[in-house]
């Protein structure tokens, strides 16, 4: 067993209700070391995350914070949480007092003995990891695929050899430590930037910065992929050592990965590995090719044979809660993308229906993010037969916006069920009802998974009732 904790006091700040905190306060307990989890939350609201770690010698501070925690006095390490600001004053109180700030991820990377391909961006990055995933496991059944995903990276590492292949999709907040700790996975790969999180960063270059951060420390033996059609994210190949493998419509250097009439293509030293047009929905459309096209790209820079990619891709069945086809009801399909947290996602679930037949009913409306919804209110009012409004401190300015350009939404619903209901009510065989938000879910859901099973028990109570 590892024994680098052992005896080291830490504070893991933030247990969450989504794996990441419970899974490193698991595995430095279960490694020896004297864990204190804190948290703002009271202990009712972390029950499922407190039972998972039943049994290890935990101790709880919960419904608050004591200074103490984060001072020499009972820490010699304080574990942040990635909802918790980078700039929280209890993190300034640790550093103050020299005590070392990190997070799950730098743990893991510098802990992980494999080579990993790390996956971020605005949209995007969950299915590009996902089937990323998808390819290395049809590769080696052993690979370990985790991150920003409900899934903790730190539970993984007991298992993980030199020869485990590593996916990991990071966060820009997961991103900050990472890069204030000078670490970088093997390949790094980014998908795409646009306004998001900009009530956590001092504006969009700031935000983009620590995202392209991923690529910043690597070793020039290391390869950074990249969006080469987006210039906030082309401008990596500037900053990162590594060897740049670009991706996009065309083709521009001996490496990458680019867009034929009736293929993806990518080139690494002279390998090439052609794939044809993905069907999937998840992978169809501009946006999803893009998102093919990097996991390609990714997989083929790590070693991956070319008809390994292939048969990776074609096992590809999507992600859960984004654009998921999780069933119909008297014709009417249903689609879960509850993952879309910013406008962009949403802008681009709109264009990829728009290339099927029907009318979209969309679902919409959650808490501010302080983005700019022009682009997303002119894509609703262009693409949608209606709209059904979630309760949230974004939904006045949507609503207001959207009668602005001559659309008039349903009355704002008081649950996830009455707003499926109104979707429902003008839908017609052929019809898609679409969740997808393009805001956070703070306030009527516990989080965005909570928000998508919510809307698939609504799907599943109107197809047990009587529509015909």
């Amino acid at each position: 067993m590892d024994d680098t904790f052992r005896g080291k006091r830490f504070t893991v700040m933030g247990l969450g209700v989504l794996g990441g905190g419970t899974g490193v306060a698991h595995y430095l307990a279960e490694h020896g070391a004297k864990v204190i989890v804190t948290d703002m939350r009271p202990p009712e609201d972390l029950q499922q995350s407190i039972q998972q770690l039943s049994g290890l010698p935990i101790e709880y501070h919960l419904g608050g914070h004591d200074d103490r925690d984060f001072t020499a006095e009972r820490a010699d390490v304080v574990v942040r949480n990635p909802g918790v600001r980078r700039d929280s004053r209890y993190l300034a109180l640790a550093r103050s007092h020299g005590v070392a700030v990190e997070m799950e991820m730098s743990l893991f990377f510098r802990a992980c003995p494999a080579r990993t391909i790390g996956v971020t961006g605005t949209k995007g990055k969950t299915t590009v990891t996902a089937l990323i995933g998808s390819i290395l496991r049809t590769w080696n059944k052993e690979s370990f695929i985790a991150g920003n995903m409900g899934i903790s990276a730190m539970e993984g590492l007991n298992r993980l050899t030199p020869d485990t292949p590593v996916a990991i999709e990071l966060s820009s907040w997961q991103l900050e430590a990472m890069n204030e700790h000078r670490l970088n996975p093997t390949v790094s790969v980014i998908t795409n930037f646009s306004e998001d999180h900009l009530d956590r960063y001092d504006g969009f270059e700031d935000y983009v910065e620590t995202k392209r951060s991923i690529a910043h420390h690597q070793r020039p033996e290391d390869v950074v992929v990249f969006n080469n059609d987006d210039p906030h994210v082309a401008k990596v190949r500037h900053q990162s050592p590594a060897r740049a493998m670009p991706f996009g419509v065309d083709r521009v250097d001996d490496i990458g990965a680019w867009i034929e009439p009736d293929s993806l293509v990518a080139v690494f030293d002279g390998v090439e590995a052609r794939l044809p047009l993905p069907d999937q929905l998840s992978l169809s459309g501009a946006h999803g090719r893009m998102n093919a096209l990097a996991a390609i790209a990714a997989t083929l820079a790590y070693g991956v044979p070319p008809d390994v990619i292939a048969a990776g891709v074609e096992a590809f069945r999507g992600v859960e809660n984004r654009m998921e086809e999780i069933g119909e009801v008297n014709g009417v399909s249903f689609v879960n993308d509850t993952s879309s947290t910013a406008p962009v996602a949403t802008v681009a679930a709109l264009q990829l229906l728009a290339e099927r037949p029907g009318r979209v009913h969309l679902i919409t409306g959650g808490a501010d993010k302080q983005s700019d919804l022009a682009v997303f209110l002119d894509a609703i009012a262009r693409g949608t037969a209606s709209v059904a409004l979630l309760p949230g401190t974004a939904t006045g300015k949507v609503m207001q916006g959207l009668l602005q350009r001559g659309v008039t939404p349903f009355p704002v619903a008081a649950s996830m069920h009455e707003a499926v209901s109104q979707a429902f009510e003008g839908a017609q065989p052929g019809d898609t009802i679409l969740l997808s938000p393009g805001l956070a879910s703070f306030g009527l859901f516990r989080n965005e998974f909570d928000r998508g099973a919510q809307f698939r028990q609504s799907m599943k109570d109107l197809s047990a009732g009587d529509h015909e």
